[in-house]
């Protein structure tokens, strides 16, 4: 039997000292409309896939939240099954925190986002206006304007002339972006808090430029009324940073780095702490994906800094953890690390990269992951269907077919006959067990998962769709598009939290600005003392 302790339990032990991982099992679009400040998102669908990487020590304290409907019992003892030993769930899920007078925030990314509006107020990170930024092109000025974001969000819309440098290669790239010291840069992203960051970063680098963050921008630049570049190819040159010019700014990464309480780590060190079975240690390589296929780090997760910034619940799920970050040239890794500081994480710089193979030779059995496994085993188990044999099968009326993609996938393009069905409500789209049941999913991990919740309903015959709805289409069956099926009450997937700010709903762009300025208006004193800023 599963402990369940309190909210009020639970608000306790987030600050009592102790490490803790608060992990909302509910799926998205539930995690989005509300949540803890410090709870980490591990949908249901997908926590065989995703714990292990979250929470990499089995005996970490864990704390699991639904949304009072028994999800997190079941997420319990596939924890346990996994072998976490100290996993409780927390009485009531979000209503009870909400009942307990506690905030329950809505959007994602909380910390990181309230801890750029932080930045901006503590350290006063210089910003322009669209409408500024129109009269410095229009006067010719000499500027230059980085996009901190993604190369993928980066290609989907810009500031027009802008250039893609996400924000954790800021620090190495910039010379060869604006080699002239007396270039402007502007950074943004498409909201408020990669613009802060971007900006701040290169300020706290020193760089002999000016520097502002573009105020709100894309949805800003929107707002005022004109017109994003799409589909833009611009991205930082090559090469970057040799020679003394490299010294020197490793140099300058390592000292702002020690400013915010960054420490510079051997492989002993980490070797000896991974062999901790009090404390967790997280391994993270910020380099950009080329970086990584073409070398990769043993025992080290891949994180491009920019996003591990902007999106540190996807990849720390353990309040009061360790963090080691290895870069390959020292100067991404000190940069990032003292925004992690400043977020209240315990972060750390490898200094001796070449001995990093030495770690993952000594990590222990107890981080080997096993959930990926476990659902690739039984992957193999499923009968494989064609999508020749699925269709007799729906012809006939004599199975059932789920289709476990995402809503609005299922909505622009489903197998006719098909019935939308999410892990943790998956009873309610079997009517009779003992009806044979097909699985139609993007990756047999997904599939597999869901296996095992049909399996313990009682349902003997579960097979998968072998390539899922894209073999389908190849195979050149028609696919059905519905604009309201399912309908929007049931897409707990879905992230409705302004969704639209991007795609033109004036309404929308101005409903996420100012939620994410309120931010830090609705913290409690918990919520605001993790974070560390120091002056400068």
């Amino acid at each position: 039997m599963v402990k369940a302790i309190s909210a009020r339990t639970v608000k306790t032990m987030l600050s009592d000292g102790e490490e803790i991982a608060l992990l909302d099992v509910r799926e998205t679009g539930q995690y989005a409309d509300g949540h803890p400040f410090f709870a980490v998102p591990l949908a249901y669908s997908r926590l065989e896939i995703d714990l292990e990487r979250l929470v990499p020590r089995r005996s970490a304290r864990i704390v699991l939240m639904d949304d009072g409907d028994g999800v997190a019992e079941r997420a319990a003892r596939r924890a346990e099954g996994l072998g976490y030993s100290d996993v409780a769930i927390m009485e009531g899920g979000a209503p009870a925190w909400k009942a307990a007078g506690y905030t329950l925030f809505d959007g994602v990314n909380l910390p990181s986002k309230t801890f750029g509006e932080l930045v901006e107020l503590e350290r006063h990170t210089p910003r322009v206006t669209a409408e500024d930024l129109v009269a410095m092109k229009k006067r010719g000025d000499n500027m230059v304007i980085v996009d901190g974001r993604t190369w993928a969000e980066y290609q989907r819309f810009n500031i027009p002339g802008g250039i893609s440098c996400p924000n954790g290669e800021l620090a190495l790239r910039i010379d060869a972006i604006a080699p002239d010291p007396n270039t402007r840069i502007v950074v943004n992203c498409a909201g408020r808090t990669r613009s802060i960051i971007g900006a701040q970063t290169l300020i706290d680098l020193g760089v002999p430029n000016e520097v502002v963050a573009l105020e709100n921008g894309t949805q800003g630049w929107f707002l005022a009324g004109h017109e994003n570049e799409r589909g833009a190819s611009r991205k930082y040159p090559e090469p970057s940073l040799s020679g003394e010019k490299l010294a020197e700014r490793r140099a300058r990464a390592a000292e702002h780095a020690a400013r915010c309480g960054v420490r510079a780590v051997t492989a002993a060190d980490v070797r000896a702490w991974l062999a901790d079975p009090r404390r967790t240690t997280y391994l993270l390589d910020v380099r950009t994906p080329e970086e990584v296929a073409a070398a990769p780090l043993p025992g080290f997760v891949h994180a491009p800094g920019g996003q591990l910034q902007q999106a540190t619940d996807q990849w720390i799920g353990v309040k009061g953890a360790r963090v080691v970050l290895a870069d390959g040239e020292g100067v991404r890794a000190p940069m990032v690390a003292a925004w992690l500081r400043q977020l209240g994480h315990e972060a750390c710089v490898l200094e001796d990269r070449d001995n990093a193979p030495s770690i993952a030779a000594s990590l222990p059995e107890d981080r080997r992951p096993r959930g990926p496994e476990l659902l690739k085993a039984r992957a193999r188990e499923l009968h494989a269907v064609t999508p020749q044999g699925l269709s007799a099968l729906l012809w006939s009326g004599g199975s059932v077919a789920l289709d476990l993609r995402g809503s609005q996938d299922y909505r622009d393009g489903h197998i006719p006959g098909s019935v939308w069905a999410t892990r943790p409500r998956i009873a309610k789209a079997v009517a009779d067990i003992a009806q044979p049941v097909v699985l139609i999913a993007d990756s047999p991990e997904i599939a597999a998962a869901a296996s095992i919740d049909l399996a313990e309903l009682g349902v003997r015959e579960i097979s998968v769709l072998a390539g899922g709805a894209k073999a389908w289409k190849a195979d050149g069956q028609a696919l059905n598009a519905t604009a309201d099926n399912p309908p929007d009450g049931t897409r707990i997937d879905f992230v409705f939290h302004t969704h639209q700010r991007h795609d033109g709903n004036v309404e929308a762009a101005r409903a996420y600005l100012a939620w994410e300025v309120d931010l830090v208006g609705r913290l409690d004193e918990q919520e605001r003392g993790v974070f560390r800023i120091p002056g400068h």
